[in-house]
């Protein structure tokens, strides 16, 4: 009797781990390509940039133990890390190059019967990406790189990029530059004292341009005042006199913090406008 049960809960645990192998989750994460025998032929949870998150088809699917198989692909946006590169640029300076590139599975079908994972598509995408960034870079000069012809020459890079990344099932969604320097060096320090005497020289030109050109305006300024001035008071000569003369009066006797005395007799002529004299 005991053997008997015991043969039926063997029974029973075989047929629910069957049960099991046969059962797998795909998460929203990631999309599932079925392998049949050692070839690939659907993809479960395919990337769809149209349809909404959480309706993809991800969840639980089924396969046949030991005849299928499901191999996980990374639905989301990945990176592409390429180590320093020393490029040649136009202009013949040297820079150091740190670049890198972001891309997304789009045909997991195609990727694993080319690359196998996605750790071997980073693998064959890095050095084109080494390539078709040594040949962009060398169509322009340093200058180019911190211009708006930096953007231009990222856009050829992603699109060449992009060409090759297809037939490993990828699709190349952008490529930027980390830092472009110039190497360590004694032509570096030189390039760097080059350009920054040129803008100097350039900024001192612009100063002595401004400086010029307030002279003039505060000069004409002070001629046109001059001739107001003049203007008003030559008609009425004795109100002018008037008005110059209690301007240098009061200079001349307020006080600041301190005190100060003036002695002058009763006749000086600096004092006619008190006297009453012209």
């Amino acid at each position: 009797m005991l053997q008997t049960y015991k043969s039926i809960i063997v029974a029973v645990i075989a047929a629910a781990v069957l049960a099991l192998s046969t059962i797998v989750i795909v998460p929203e994460t990631h999309q599932g390509v079925k392998i049949r025998t050692g070839e690939p032929v659907y993809t479960i949870n395919r990337f769809d940039p149209n349809e909404p998150y959480g309706q993809t088809g991800a969840g639980l699917h089924y396969r046949i133990p030991i005849y299928e198989r499901i191999q996980m692909v990374d639905r989301r946006v990945l990176d592409l890390d390429m180590e320093r590169e020393q490029v040649l640029a136009n202009d013949q300076q040297r820079l150091e190059v740190d670049a890198y590139a972001r891309f997304r599975i789009i045909d997991p079908v195609l990727m694993v019967e080319s690359a196998g994972d996605e750790d071997r598509v980073r693998a064959q995408l890095e050095p084109i990406l080494r390539s078709e960034l040594r040949q962009e870079l060398g169509r322009r000069t340093f200058a180019d790189l911190l211009s708006d012809a930096r953007t231009t020459a990222m856009t050829n890079i992603t699109t060449a990029l992009d060409r090759s990344a297809r037939q490993y099932g990828a699709q190349i969604l952008d490529v930027r530059i980390k830092r472009a320097d110039l190497p360590d060096g004694t032509p570096l320090a030189a390039a760097f004292n080059r350009m920054r005497s040129d803008r100097e020289e350039e900024a001192a030109t612009i100063r002595a341009g401004g400086r010029r050109d307030a002279q003039i305006i505060r000069a004409e300024a002070e001629a046109q005042a001059a001739r107001i001035y003049a203007d008003a008071y030559g008609k009425d000569p004795g109100f002018y006199d008037f008005y110059r003369a209690m301007q240098s009066y009061r200079r001349t006797f307020e006080t600041g913090e301190g005190q100060s005395a003036i002695i002058m007799s009763e006749d000086n002529e600096y004092l006619r406008q008190f006297m009453g004299r012209r």
